[in-house]
Parts: C-alpha cells; sequence; structure tokens
C-alpha cells in the first residue's frame, strides 16, 4: 500500500539523519536557446539552487522545465539536485542542520509541518495564486496562517481492485462511497468466491494508519490528536485487529510470510501481481496498477464511516528556504511552474495531476487510460474525504515498534493483547516527549 509505505519511510527519517547518500545527481541547468520576445527584461543574476525527488520521467521534466525558464529569463541559472524519494528524506535533514538548504526544494505534506514550525521555510502568502489554486485547496494547507508551500498536484488516498477477475469470480464490486461495513462484507464474499490462491486484500496488521483509516473514518480522529495527544481506541482496535487475525486463520489475507515479502510496484512482487485483488494506492501512484495488470484494474475511495473516510489534497509542494538570497527569484519561478501551459505539457503527470485545473485540461484529451485512473480515484476520494493526518514531530519510534509488534502477532509470536499493551506504552511515552517543554 503506496500511502503506508510513504508515511512509514517519513516517520522513519524525521530524527534528522546524517547520513548522505550517494544516489543523488548534481547537474547545472542553464538556458541554452534564444529568450523568449516576450521575455521580461533581464534583473539580477540568480543561480537558484533546486532539490527534488522522483522517479527518472519526472528527472527529466523538470530539468526541461529549468531549461525553458533560463531561456525566458537568461539572468536565471539553476543548479539541481535530484534523487530518490528516501534518499532525498535522508539528505534533507542533513541540508537542514548545516544551514544550507537548497533556495527552493520539494517538499511533502507530511514534512512541511515540521520544516515550518523550525523556522526553515519562507512565507509565501504574497504569491498570486488567484485562478491558478483553487483557495480552498489554498486555506487547507496554511500552517498557523501561512502558507510555506505552493501546491504542484492533488493526491489522495484510495483502494485499486481487480475488476475482471472479481467479476469473472461473481463477487460484488466496491463501490464509490463504500462502508467500512460493506468492505468486511467483501472480504467474506471474495474469500468464499475466489480461486485458492487469490486473495481479497492485503493484510494491513502491522501498518499503523491503515488502522487510523478506520478510527478516523468512525469520527475518534486520528491516533495521535492534535499531533500531541495519544488516541488510541481500544474497543476500534481490537475489533479491526480481531477481524483480521480471524482472516488470516481461515485464510482469507495471505499468510505473514507472504505478506512481508511483497514489494510495491514491483512487477514480480507486487501484491496485484501475486494473487492479492485489491490493495490501497494514492493518486499519484494508481497508474501502476494498471501497467502491471493491463484493461483489469478499477479504483474506489477508501472505505468510509460516520465521519467520512480516506483523505485527498494537495501533498507536494515547492518551497523557499528560509535562508535564500532569491526570494522575488523563487517566488516568480514557482509561479510560473504552476501557471504556463508549455511547461505543464512538459511536466504532464509527473508530478500526479496538475494542481492547475486549466493545464490539466488540455492534458487530459492526450492521456492514457492509466493516466487517467489518478484523476478518476481523486474524483472518487473527494466527497467524503478526512484530513491528512500525517505522523508527527519525532514519532519514527511509535511507528517502528508498531509494525514490529503486529508483525509478531501475524507470525503468532505474541497474542493480540500483549502487542496492545506495548503500543499503548509507547504512544504515552510518546505523548510525554512530544509535550516536554
Amino acid at each position: 500500500m503506496k500511502a503506508n509505505k510513504k508515511t512509514n519511510i517519513i516517520v522513519a527519517v524525521l530524527a534528522f539523519s546524517l547520513i548522505l547518500t550517494a544516489c543523488s545527481k548534481t547537474v547545472e541547468t542553464t538556458g541554452t536557446g534564444t529568450p523568449a520576445k516576450d521575455a521580461p527584461a533581464a534583473g539580477k543574476n540568480a543561480d537558484l539552487r533546486i532539490m527534488w525527488w522522483g522517479p527518472d520521467d519526472r528527472h527529466q521534466a523538470t530539468l526541461k522545465a529549468l531549461e525553458m525558464y533560463s531561456a525566458k529569463n537568461p539572468n536565471i541559472k539553476f543548479t539541481s539536485e535530484y534523487m530518490a524519494f528516501d534518499a532525498f528524506w535522508t539528505k534533507l535533514p542533513t541540508l537542514a542542520a548545516s544551514n544550507s538548504m537548497t533556495d527552493i526544494l520539494q517538499m511533502d505534506g507530511a514534512y512541511i509541518n515540521e520544516y515550518a514550525k523550525k523556522g526553515l521555510l519562507m512565507d509565501l502568502s504574497d504569491v498570486d495564486l488567484k485562478g491558478l489554486v483553487d483557495p480552498r485547496i489554498v486555506n487547507n494547507v496554511k500552517i498557523d496562517g501561512k502558507l510555506y508551500g505552493i501546491p504542484l498536484s492533488h493526491n489522495g488516498a484510495g483502494v485499486a481492485f481487480n475488476k475482471a477477475e472479481l467479476e469473472a469470480a461473481g463477487v460484488k464490486l466496491p463501490h464509490k462511497d463504500w462502508t467500512w461495513d460493506e468492505y468486511f462484507t467483501y472480504m467474506k464474499e471474495a474469500h468464499d468466491k475466489l480461486p485458492k490462491g487469490k486473495y481479497p486484500f492485503t493484510d494491513n496488521t502491522s501498518v499503523w494508519d491503515w488502522y487510523q483509516f478506520y478510527q478516523t473514518s468512525n469520527g475518534k480522529g486520528p491516533i495521535m490528536q492534535d499531533g500531541t495527544k495519544f488516541n488510541l481506541d481500544k474497543d476500534l482496535w481490537f475489533k479491526f485487529q480481531q477481524m483480521h487475525e480471524q482472516w488470516r486463520a481461515d485464510g482469507t489475507l495471505p499468510s505473514a510470510e507472504a505478506t512481508t515479502a511483497f514489494k510495491e510496484n514491483d512487477p514480480k512482487a507486487d501484491a496485484m501481481v501475486s494473487g492479492v485483488m485489491a490493495r490501497g494506492v494514492t493518486v499519484g501512484s494508481v497508474g501502476v496498477m494498471e501497467t502491471l495488470n493491463p484493461g483489469k484494474i478499477s479504483v474506489v475511495n477508501n472505505p468510509v464511516g460516520p465521519a467520512g473516510g480516506g483523505w485527498a489534497q494537495a501533498t507536494i509542494f515547492f518551497s523557499l528556504s528560509k535562508s535564500t538570497k532569491y526570494a522575488a527569484e523563487g517566488k516568480k519561478f514557482i509561479q510560473w511552474f504552476i501557471s504556463d501551459q508549455e511547461v505543464g505539457k512538459t511536466l504532464g503527470l509527473t508530478r500526479g495531476v496538475p494542481i492547475n485545473d486549466a493545464i490539466y485540461k488540455t492534458l487530459e484529451p492526450t492521456l492514457s487510460k492509466k493516466d487517467l485512473m489518478g484523476k478518476d480515484l481523486l474524483g472518487n476520494a473527494l466527497d467524503k474525504a478526512l484530513p491528512f493526518y500525517p505522523a508527527p514531530q519525532g514519532w519514527s519510534d511509535f511507528t517502528s515498534l508498531y509494525k514490529s509488534e503486529m508483525e509478531a502477532v501475524m507470525f503468532k509470536k505474541q497474542t493480540i493483547e500483549q502487542a496492545y499493551d506495548k503500543i499503548v506504552a509507547k504512544g504515552k511515552e510518546t505523548e510525554a516527549k512530544l509535550n516536554k517543554k
């Protein structure tokens, strides 16, 4: 499940690791073309250091975008650094600790609050986003009334499922706004009707935020309320975990050995090429499921409860370092990055569904089925979406313990009750640290 994997990576690196990664690439990008006739007059010369994460198609598209900008603004050149997601979040804390962050940096929804509150990011509230970004989105991503990142794309959580194989087995398909009770019913029916070796869903026992989706949808709030108060609902938690234990016992879920061997998006080891009919995905990642299972995949939002379910909001941003010497130049570039139609075509969906709806509309007629799937998932998720609840600062110890203790349950090395006691103890310890002055 991509959202869960992402969250686990996030909380694992928030301790500001000092390990530098060797997998980054640094290049200097300068304009090589002739400036456009309508290009603004050259201003202050600036070499903007910019850093982002992502796959190779994002890297190449972004490099082209930077060349386009320098061609129109000869006084601006870029020194670019790009790498994989986990490498980025290993290196950035090191740069922050040495006061050497890049001028422009890609920022994630689960990190931005931490970096903003540490005084590392510049307030971008004066960037004119009228007609570019829905004001509701802008207000939703503000921190203490200030805008520390310009959103680049839409995102959200949901479920991808193998429609073709479920229909062939006669299983009632998940539908928009399906409830958790319907999810539980689906699990039983799919288990009864699917052939041997096929499973209704991934086993998310050890993934803390999959349970959190259940708790928040039932109106009980996130596990760490307001980022400081431990808030694990005992009754809901036991109901959820006992259900999963029963499913493992009767073969509804894959074995613990199979579950821990799955590798997301791997052509040979992803759960959905290994007999599993459905798993959690995000708007930005769901297209991979169509690539792995051509013509078979459909999408739906997460199961919902009385309070709603899942989340749908911008989680990728461009931010400026508080220490940049090129604030005006950086703000101008970021605004151009989300507003220019030509750069929009160049970037395509390399950061997900563009935040500027006008740009998406120009792209839509050219998109493949897998590319359209992200927008489809977003449309499913929006109506019932709850806020995005990232793990709070310093919570990596808790989530690591949660995973290890629940994997011990999966492998029958301890009981649910024993795991609960350890998780609660760690949660209260974490709460005390978060509230320590």
